[in-house]
């Protein structure tokens, strides 16, 4: 029977024969076939893959750019002042908050306490709309604040630097709106190092989906690929690691291209 499941999973093989025979599965879309529920590997992430990236660490980006952005251009503008320091303290506060405890942290209070918000469970959006985005809401917050933290602070510290650039004092003596001279100049060149902390946050957010999913009770995609590493079901985890490998090569070319799109001289000079 041994010698049967091992022939039937191409066990029987070399080591070599089996990693090309894989590679040459993972070319053509084919993740293989799990060991524990004999189910396609690439159904079964494409079913978790909606739940944590598309819902939690989706919306947790969307959060951590909007808050990350506006606290950022706060402290920039405020350089100095009580508002200043007041946000840098909070963004150093935030950055040191595992998502554990902040996970349990909002159970706490908005379920417990307040009762405004469900501590557990999951809904596909197209079920129920409201429903959904309230639970994706507390695991999404307690992924976004290390986000928001790091953006807030490197954009900070980008707009500061950029305000103090010669261009910009031309522009304030031209008689631009300050409105303008911020948004239309100050902030495409001083976004950079923003932007590029973005790419690094892309695995943060997979990985930190492991420990929210458990906590909210979430059969996502950092659920799956914990579980079965605990089972030892060989191609789900190997599955599991090609998307998210894939996943932040994506996210990184993206990055690649907006901060291209931010700084076109630095195109022209290649």
């Amino acid at each position: 029977m041994i010698a049967q499941i091992d022939a039937q999973y191409g066990l029987d093989q070399p080591f070599v024969v089996q990693y090309l025979q894989w590679i040459g599965g993972v070319l053509t879309g084919d993740l293989g076939t799990s060991w524990f529920n004999n189910t396609p590997v690439a159904e079964l992430i494409g079913q978790r893959l909606a739940i944590s990236s598309a819902s939690i660490a989706g919306f947790a980006l969307v959060i951590g750019v909007v808050f990350g952005t506006l606290l950022g251009l706060v402290a920039a503008v405020n350089q100095g002042r009580f508002v200043d320091r007041a946000v840098t303290a909070v963004a150093s506060f935030m950055s040191t908050l595992p998502p554990f405890v902040v996970s349990i942290g909002l159970i706490v209070v908005l379920s417990i306490w307040l009762h405004l918000l469900p501590s557990a469970g999951y809904v596909p959006p197209q079920q129920d709309f409201w429903r959904w985005l309230s639970l994706i809401t507390m695991p999404a917050i307690a992924l976004s604040l290390d986000t928001v933290a790091e953006l807030a602070r490197q954009l900070r510290t980008g707009l500061v630097s950029t305000l103090q650039e010669n261009y910009i004092t031309g522009a304030v003596v031209r008689g631009l709106s300050r409105r303008r001279v911020l948004f239309g100049h100050a902030l495409r060149n001083g976004a950079g190092p923003a932007v590029a902390i973005l790419g690094m946050k892309i695995p943060t957010l997979l990985g930190g989906a492991v420990v929210t999913e458990t906590i909210f009770s979430m059969p996502g995609f950092g659920m799956l690929s914990a579980d079965s590493a605990l089972r030892g079901d060989v191609p789900v985890v190997q599955g599991t690691l090609v998307v998210a490998i894939v996943l932040v090569l994506f996210c990184n070319v993206v990055v690649n291209v907006v901060l291209g799109s931010l700084r076109p001289a630095s195109r022209r000079g290649r």
